[in-house]
């Protein structure tokens, strides 16, 4: 099944459940699909393509929530918080911050990476080994900690 089939079954049980804020999230979510689609030309999405626009739909309402969150506005930051809890549920299961060290120490040991001049080529192979499977800001953290 599709992601945009599966989107448009959760739309159908958020709508018969009521849920304003799981439906409003799903919208988005298949309106960004289309976009891309149609953007794309009319082809076939591919599955690392859904991944990376699920994935910037969540880090835009991360950092919306974190925004309002300074401002002192919780009240609209709480929305934005659940709409990213809605949309990861289709991301792959994120690593765990230990596994995501494991595999950077792996490509800085097969590189043979020193200091901080390293980090591009390391976060280069660390990015496209971890696509979808761990954030970009974990993954530079995780970086710069072991090339330090």
């Amino acid at each position: 099944m599709s992601l945009q089939d599966k989107i448009n079954e959760e739309i159908k049980t958020a709508m018969r459940a009521k849920d304003t804020v799981s439906l409003e999230s799903l919208r988005a979510v298949k309106s960004a699909l289309l976009l891309l689609q149609t953007d794309a030309g009319a082809k076939e999405i591919s599955q690392d393509d859904e991944i990376k626009l699920l994935q910037r739909l969540v880090k835009q309402r991360k950092d919306s929530a974190n925004i309002f969150t300074e401002q002192g506005r919780a009240d609209l930051a709480e929305p934005e918080l659940l709409q990213a809890a809605v949309i990861e549920k289709f991301l792959p299961a994120q690593l765990s911050e230990e596994e995501v060290e494991a595999v950077v120490a792996k490509i800085i040991a097969e590189t043979g990476a020193s200091g901080m001049a390293s980090m591009g080529k390391v976060m280069g192979q660390a990015s496209a080994e971890l696509a979808g499977k761990a954030d970009g800001k974990t993954i530079s953290t995780i970086v710069k900690k072991l090339l330090s």
